[in-house]
């Protein structure tokens, strides 16, 4: 286990979870990864899920409010990512070729955000710490680990992250697949999958990976739960082995247990 106290700018500090179905989804993911929810209250009718690991934060969930609904906005894992001041970030952001879609705003004491999409329109929000740091565990079962851009236009995407956030997206020394690693600093922190194995019709997104012990375990839990398997457990040799799980409400997201 690693214990969070702070997140460098640039990483993945927080992974939250737009759902239409709360109570279900605090007992799915509590089954399958562990998680304790604590409920804040956030206004009329409305809490937000804080889930803990060992009692420490790890992610959030939330009920998508009528106004989303509305817009079609479906269940979905929305990552977060760390900077040292928003709006000077979010004011980067067009100049790069992305929209703000909502703009910085302040959540209570807890920090300032706003609200992305990149070029392709894949949307990420970003996130000025105040009180809340993001996520305070990793390394044990049911943590976030990883993520992977699905992208048309890598190359494009290539330059809008370097220049939003420095990172380098670059090809692995032995990697012949085209798969982009994302190197934040010294730390590899997810990838962009090379554009022609996209699935034809599915929008440009963030995939998030958590870690688990036993990958294959846990995806037959998350099924018996009532989770769809898009990607049944397999393995990639060196790498480790994964699964895609659509939640109960169709949220997708991958776990993943390292050969490492």
């Amino acid at each position: 286990m690693t214990n969070i106290d702070k997140h460098p700018a640039g990483s993945f500090c927080w992974i939250e979870l737009g759902t239409t179905d709360q109570t279900v989804a605090k007992n799915f993911y509590g089954s399958i990864f562990g998680w304790t929810p604590n409920d804040n209250p956030m206004g009329p009718g409305e809490v937000y899920t804080i889930f803990k690991l060992e009692g420490r934060d790890a992610a959030a969930g939330y009920t998508l409010r009528a106004d989303q609904v509305a817009q079609h906005v479906p269940p979905h894992w929305m990552l977060y990512i760390m900077v040292d001041n928003v709006d000077a970030s979010a004011a980067k952001v067009p100049q790069l070729g992305g929209k703000v879609i909502v703009a910085p705003f302040d959540v209570m004491d807890a920090g300032r955000m706003a609200v992305i999409a990149d070029p392709a329109g894949a949307y990420f929000c970003l996130w000025q710490a105040n009180r809340s740091t993001g996520t305070q565990i990793a390394q044990v079962h049911g943590t976030l680990c990883w993520a992977d851009l699905s992208t048309p236009d890598p190359e494009r995407a290539k330059a809008f992250y370097s220049g939003l956030f420095g990172w380098q997206l670059m090809v692995g020394e032995k990697d012949t697949s085209g798969y982009l690693h994302i190197k934040n600093g010294e730390h590899f922190i997810g990838g962009v999958p090379p554009a022609a194995h996209r699935q034809p019709g599915v929008p440009p997104h963030w995939l998030a990976y958590f870690q688990v012990d036993d990958v294959d375990a846990t995806a037959n839990k998350a099924k018996e739960m009532g989770a769809k398997l898009f990607l049944p457990p397999m393995s990639m040799e060196g790498v480790g082995r994964m699964s895609v799980i659509a939640d109960p409400q169709g949220a997708v997201f991958a776990i993943f247990k390292s050969a490492r």
